[in-house]
């Protein structure tokens, strides 16, 4: 069911650009630079040579070479023997001749430049006019060298072919001066240029080679456009339903705008994943993305768009929806209700302006050709043929200027831009506490949450960071809500918890925002009969009627008065137990002393006359009696 279903699609895809192809003069335009035969001098002439789709051609310059032709393995479809053979051994470089045929172009240059070849002169073997050698196909033999060449190639046709290799047969030196430096035209001091491109992610290396080609060239794209040197404009293809297949599944599902504009489907299979109508509209949004903000002089914005959009509404993640792309449009500060008015309506039975606009422009008109293949890159209208790489297409933007009117980025040969100055990037960030996830690199801003002081941030970089685990209040209250009002301070952040904000006991709210609860109204407290209720930031005050005191732990009041009389009750007590005990001290010293005294008696007895004694008590009791007597008759 599911090869049936690709079957269809294949099927369906193929009659869409036949019946294009009938509706519109296909017309394709082979860019050529220019090749001087410098010596020997019997062989002096200029030919027209084809630049080809991969490799880095030196736009705005050229080359002086001499040419090697092998002595076998001519089509260089293998790797050559030997370290290096065509390494030149003089300050002249080598290019390296070979014949087309047996292999993909691609490998031919690869081959060479593993060699040591300088550049690449691809003979023709059959008698034709000049086309152009593309990259081939997405498969695991191009995926290893593909983006790995660096060397330019050139298509020549078969009679200049077979002229060099009679001349280097006959053992005569053969000096080539390879030309670009009038491959780009320059008619004023503004460049402008455009990138035919997709924002479908699913249709293997020539996507992922130009996502990776937005990425890495958005920062000097956005420095020549703020500077005023260049004028860029997005494109995206689409095709339209034949009118016989309108009212097919195939055609509703693969198209908006009733079958006027379309797309094949991202996964070749009807059953399953996005359609092609997804692709359209979301082509549609990036279009709108790049007129909003062109409208309000912050064009370039679409740089940062397209590639946020490509890191976090991927198709494979299965985010390629209008909510992720509406998330990215408001961290870039994009007004969203003016890119869906630019959008219209999809359903609708009329011509989308935008995309009825784009449609048009895929017809060649001048010198550029009609837009055949994605990604494709027109610099002046002149299709760029190369490497879709940062470096080379810098190159050839700059060739584009007239001389004296570079700007400082050409004459210095490349930038580094830091994207987290404007906008944070579009990544999160904390401006209380200075945290941001944005991070530059040299290939451009990453959205990646921070580690602070040994305090780690999750989330996704763009829209949430959050702290964890042990220290987070320290940052910045752990993102958690926090405030003081008259002396008292309160937080939602609890340091024994690993995440996570949770409002303190009298407020609500969700830990980034706490309201103050009103106990007096919410709760069961200061319910007792004759109580008043205030509330207070984050607590409250409960008052007892008469001469009443407050219990808060049982929420109950105690009479004022019975705790006074309680404790005059204790006083009085206190003071009897006081008063016992000294008459109780008194009356121990009492008998302590008179027996004391009896014992001294008895002792002194024994050693004084009893008469004596006895008459001695006699005169002292006379004398204690006699002035009781003065005082009773007194």
């Amino acid at each position: 069911m599911k090869m049936e279903g690709r079957l269809v699609v294949v099927v369906w895809v193929v009659v869409v650009i036949a019946v294009a192809a009938r509706c519109i003069s296909g017309r394709f335009v082979v860019e050529e630079n220019s090749i001087t035969v410098l010596q020997p001098y019997s062989l002096k002439s200029k030919h027209d040579g084809s630049i080809a789709n991969f490799g880095v051609p030196e736009y705005g310059g050229s080359m002086v070479g001499s040419v090697v032709y092998p002595d076998h393995g001519s089509d260089a479809c293998n790797s050559f023997d030997g370290d290096k053979p065509f390494k030149s051994l003089t300050s002249r470089p080598n290019i390296l001749l070979v014949d087309r045929g047996e292999c993909y172009f691609a490998l031919k240059a690869w081959n060479a430049q593993q060699a040591g070849a300088a550049a690449v002169l691809v003979a023709d073997t059959i008698d034709e006019g000049l086309i152009t050698m593309d990259s081939p196909e997405e498969s695991s033999d191009a995926d290893g060298f593909i983006d790995k060449l660096q060397i330019p190639s050139v298509l020549i046709q078969r009679e200049f072919g077979d002229t060099l290799k009679d001349s280097l047969k006959k053992g005569n030196e053969v000096v080539v001066k390879l030309d670009w430096s009038e491959s780009m035209p320059n008619p004023d001091g503004r460049v402008e240029y455009e990138l035919w491109t997709n924002s479908n992610d699913e249709c293997g290396i020539r996507c992922k080679e130009q996502m990776d080609f937005i990425k890495d060239f958005k920062g000097p794209a956005q420095i020549l456009e703020k500077g005023g040197y260049t004028l860029f404009t997005p494109h995206y293809i689409t095709w339209y339903c034949p009118e016989p297949f309108l009212l097919s599944s195939q055609c509703k599902s693969q198209c908006i705008n009733r079958g006027r504009y379309c797309a094949p489907d991202p996964e070749q299979d009807f059953g399953e994943g996005y359609e092609g109508k997804d692709v359209v509209f979301e082509n549609l949004r990036q279009l709108c993305v790049h007129s909003v903000a062109k409208s309000e002089n912050r064009s370039w914005v679409w740089w940062d768009y397209v590639t946020d959009f490509h890191i976090r509404c991927s198709m494979k993640e299965k985010k390629y929806t209008k909510t992720c792309a509406e998330d990215v449009l408001k961290s870039l500060s994009l007004p969203v209700d003016k890119i869906k008015k630019c959008m219209g309506d999809p359903e609708a039975d009329v011509d989308n302006e935008i995309l009825k606009n784009e449609q048009d422009k895929q017809i060649g008109k001048g010198s550029r050709g009609d837009v055949t293949i994605l990604p494709t890159l027109v610099i002046n209208d002149v299709q760029y043929r190369g490497k879709l790489e940062r470096s080379a297409i810098l190159m050839a933007v700059c060739s584009a200027f007239k001389e004296t009117t570079d700007p400082p980025i050409c004459l210095s040969g490349g930038i580094e831009t830091n994207e987290c100055l404007e906008n944070n990037g579009g990544c999160w960030q904390d401006t209380q506490a200075n945290i941001t996830a944005c991070k530059d690199t040299f290939r451009g801003k990453v959205c990646e949450c921070p580690l602070v002081s040994g305090v780690q941030y999750q989330g996704d970089g763009y829209t949430t960071c959050k702290a964890n685990g042990p220290g987070r209040c320290s940052i910045n209250n752990g993102g958690c809500w926090s405030d003081t009002r008259n002396g008292n301070s309160f937080s939602a952040c609890s340091t024994s918890e690993l995440s996570g904000c949770s409002c303190p006991e009298g407020f609500h709210g969700n830990g980034h925002n706490c309201d103050d609860i009103d106990e007096c109204k919410e709760s069961t407290v200061c319910k007792c009969s004759g109580c008043s209720c205030k509330n207070t930031w984050g607590g409250y005050d409960c008052k007892c009627g008469g001469n009443r005191l407050y219990i808060k732990d049982q929420d109950t009041c105690i009479e004022r008065s019975s705790t006074e009389s309680g404790w005059f009750v204790s006083l009085v007590f206190i003071a009897v137990l006081a008063g016992f005990g000294s008459a109780g001290y008194i009356f121990y010293k009492y008998r302590l002393r008179s027996y004391m005294d009896s014992e001294i008696m008895a002792i002194m007895s024994q050693y004084m006359p009893l008469d004596s004694h006895n008459a001695r008590n006699a005169e002292v009791h006379n004398s204690e009696v006699e002035p009781l007597q003065q005082e009773s008759s007194v």
